[in-house]
């Protein structure tokens, strides 16, 4: 059964162009490697998260009212940030959050901190967590500001280390060792970062581009194949009524002409149909092929038999129309040049395998070398036809007449 071309029509006007197709198809790299920084994040973060949290917990100083809100301001927003980063959703939004309120909270940090604490080797608990300040930012600024938190976090926490020892010379030795390892560390993972989206951001800009030079191309060949079909269509039916028109003398040859005629207005209402129907790969018997073409005889009012020689198989249902449509323009070229003298029509079959058939005349022939691009009867009707469905056209001609022969084997 037949495509309706109305559904056809509707359901390629649903298919997205390049230039309009949505940003979440055409970001699939990129989206994929935020996808992968996240969990990566989420899991380091949650490992030092833990860490910070013990340290915080067996603090030997005594816990007051601004320790518990330090640790409410830090850990609440981080548990936050780590959830969005697993469930894929709101990542750059709590990961902000968090990388701006970790700032402030290290910056009040001398004011919530006992100012009897003064030993310099031992670390507060909110040191653990000045790398995943930087990897927030990672997930949810510019490059610039990424950055930009990659250089200042570990300074922030230098200074305020410093305040809390009162700028003693035992807190610049190990601070200074902190700051720098931070520093390293952060900008590493900003770099790290930035690397693997510009990679991501390759993949899918080389994607675009070939799916681009692709929908070009097929564009391109589409148009072309477009054309020759209507240059065929227009060639074998539209000219053919015409000439015959023009030749029509007699009442049967007049009745030939309005009946092609009438065949070649339809063809041309009903291009898509036509175009599906030539596209078609159903099978389609060798004996089919026979009763096509002492059809086209008889619609272009030739003498002549079609002889049947070999066996009987199936052949798919394109090379099968092609066939019959190149046959018929050879028949229809021998009765306009040859007047159909010596027209001879030969279908041999080789079973499931293939199929030749051979039209000859004993017209006075032509120079095959001499065949203008221009002259669509045989270069689009019959050999572009032919090739189109990877089979073979041959044509051979002298004084004594000519001889197309056209072939189609299973490959």
């Amino acid at each position: 059964m037949p495509a309706d071309p109305l559904s056809i029509r509707d359901a390629w006007s649903k298919i997205p162009s390049p230039g309009s197709a949505d940003t979440e198809f055409e970001r699939f790299t990129g989206k994929r490697m935020e996808r992968i920084l996240a969990i990566v994040v989420a899991i380091g973060s949650a490992a030092l998260g833990v860490q910070a949290l013990i340290a915080a917990l067996n603090s030997p100083a005594p816990a007051d009212a601004g320790d518990a809100v330090i640790l409410a301001v830090v850990f609440v927003p981080l548990a936050a940030m780590l959830a969005a980063c697993l469930i894929g959703r709101g990542v750059r939004l709590f990961s902000g959050i968090f990388a701006v309120v970790y700032v402030l909270a290290l910056a009040a940090w001398p004011t919530v901190v006992d100012p009897t604490d003064k030993s310099a080797g031992d670390q507060p608990w909110i040191f653990f967590l000045v790398n995943v300040g930087v990897v927030a930012a990672m997930l949810a600024f510019p490059l610039r500001l990424q950055f930009a938190w990659a250089a200042g976090m570990p300074f922030v926490y230098g200074y305020v280390r410093l305040v809390q020892g009162e700028f003693s010379r035992e807190f610049w030795v190990t601070t200074a060792f902190d700051v720098s390892f931070t520093l390293i560390l952060g900008v590493v993972m900003i770099s790290l970062g930035w690397m693997f989206r510009s990679v991501a951001a390759g993949v899918d800009e080389a994607r675009g581009q070939a799916v681009s030079s692709y929908s070009t191309a097929a564009a391109a060949a589409a148009a072309e194949e477009e054309r020759v079909a209507m240059s065929a269509l227009m060639h074998d039916s539209v000219l053919a009524a015409l000439i015959a028109a023009e030749r029509a003398e007699g009442e049967r040859a007049k009745e030939l002409a309005v009946a092609m005629a009438r065949e070649a207005l339809t063809r041309l209402a009903n291009t898509e149909a036509a175009v599906a129907q030539e596209g078609s790969d159903e099978p389609i018997g060798t004996a089919q092929i026979v009763v096509e073409l002492r059809r086209a005889l008889s619609e272009l009012g030739a003498d002549a038999i079609v002889e049947e020689r070999g066996g009987i198989g199936l052949i798919p249902g394109r090379a099968a129309r092609a066939l019959v449509l190149a046959a018929r323009q050879a028949i229809g070229n021998a009765v306009a040049h040859a007047n159909g003298r010596g027209l001879h029509i030969i279908a041999e079959g080789h079973g499931d395998e293939g199929i030749a058939v051979t039209v000859s005349d004993t017209g006075p022939g032509f120079d095959v070398e001499s065949i203008g691009a221009d002259r669509l009867g045989i270069r689009a009707s019959i050999l572009a036809r032919m090739a189109g469905v990877a089979g073979t056209a041959q044509i051979r001609s002298d004084e004594h007449g000519t001889t197309v022969v056209l072939g189609w084997e299973r490959s």
